[in-house]
């Protein structure tokens, strides 16, 4: 397929009884960011913060990956007032959001660009099904602007990249966009992420592992000192005989591949082995700690990711169930309900879609118990059971 911003002729007619591919606006846009110069981003600097935070660090990775994995395998629930649906349109463009995409994989990059950025953009693309979007796509967060009207709600959002831009007009209905963001307390159109409140602690936590390669570098020892005792009670070397020593010191005695080698001295040269202070024996320990502030920036239990030192806990069962109830529901439950309001939109019908707990493998034993109780409730009747499982009521005539 030719864009028009490639070559001068027009695109090729579709072969008879083609069928039409859908496409996203910003595919475009997406195609020439390679090759393209770096983009000036917006002061909140979300790349600079991915940069460091994920790419660059190994706790923010795994924490990001373990929340938006865990939560993109949480299954949805979509009913009405009126029944628990099995088949219905909603899931099937989940199950199948575009091309490219599955429902694990789509669901996966939206909740990392919430964690990463604050905010998550669905793009509806085409008409299918009963008036829903034909597609879903992701688009990132740091390309996108946020452009208010007079009364300060956005009119229109902007996905910018290397100087050219898609505008999604909001004045009308359905939204072609769907914006899903954390709290902030000090921006009206952009959420808080876990990443920003965790950006001290990653700044630590990266010079830690600095310190510590420099640390190998220089065969894993702590400095010295070369003290010269010169002869007639000279105490200084000339300035040959210190580029000397110093290219010296460079060549055969610094790195990983030097660990171990003698030195030779000669000249009055003496070496002075320097111990660990105690500021550098508490090194480890600060970055352990760092460590641990990024899980809990994160809301995931330290012991999830393998940071000894954690004891909230009493064991792994534990902190799992707690990472469930308490980082990742919370999580699927605010971006299903804007979801389900979106598509309602789109449909012309209120659904509702929300996490299915109970098919959780880490909440089992919660659910085998609550169900206990429910059931053995004998002042409940059968519809008041249902609704306290969160179970939509029977049809009449069944029961």
């Amino acid at each position: 397929m030719a864009f028009p911003w490639f070559g001068r002729g027009a695109a090729p007619a579709r072969p008879p009884g083609a069928v039409e591919k859908k496409a996203s606006a910003a595919g475009k846009l997406v195609a020439l960011a390679a090759g393209s110069g770096r983009v000036v981003w917006s002061p909140r600097d979300t790349v600079s913060l991915t940069r460091l935070g994920f790419v660059g660090n190994p706790v923010g990775f795994r924490a990001v990956r373990l929340i938006a994995e865990a939560a993109a395998a949480v299954p949805l629930i979509c009913q009405d007032r009126e029944r628990r649906y099995e088949v219905h349109p909603v899931l099937d463009l989940m199950r199948r959001p575009n091309p490219g995409q599955g429902r694990a994989e789509l669901f996966e990059a939206l909740y990392g660009q919430i964690l990463l950025s604050g905010d998550g953009y669905l793009e509806a693309v085409g008409e299918g099904a009963q008036g829903l979007p034909a597609e879903l796509h992701v688009l990132r967060s740091d390309r996108m602007a946020v452009v208010p009207g007079a009364d300060g709600w956005p009119v229109a959002y902007e996905y910018g990249v290397g100087g050219r831009k898609v505008r999604f007009d909001m004045a009308g209905s359905p939204d072609p966009i769907c914006h899903i963001r954390s709290f902030h307390p000090l921006d009206d159109h952009h959420g808080l992420s876990p990443m920003q409140a965790a950006a001290v602690a990653v700044d630590v936590h990266n010079s830690a592992s600095s310190w510590s390669k420099a640390l190998l570098d220089n065969a894993a020892r702590p400095s010295g000192a070369i003290v010269y005792k010169g002869a007639d009670g000279q105490g200084g070397l000339s300035p040959d005989q210190y580029e000397r020593l110093v290219t010296e010191m460079e060549m055969h005695h610094q790195g990983a591949r030097n660990a171990g080698r003698p030195m030779l001295l000669e000249g009055g040269l003496d070496w002075k082995p320097m111990g660990f202070s105690p500021s550098d024996m508490e090194f480890h320990q600060t970055k352990l700690a760092a460590a641990r502030e990024i899980a809990q920036a994160f809301g995931v239990p330290p012991m999830l990711i393998g940071i000894p030192g954690e004891a909230t806990y009493a064991n792994y069962a534990e902190a799992h169930r707690a990472f469930y109830r308490l980082t990742v529901l919370p999580l699927v439950s605010r971006v299903a309900g804007a979801l389900a309001w979106w598509l309602s939109e789109h449909l012309g019908a209120e659904i509702d879609l929300r996490a299915d707990p109970d098919q959780v493998p880490a909440l089992a034993e919660e659910r085998d118990q609550h169900w206990k109780r429910v059931g053995e409730a004998g002042f409940l009747t059968p519809a008041e059971k249902r609704a306290a499982l969160g179970l939509p009521p029977l049809p009449e005539g069944e029961g």
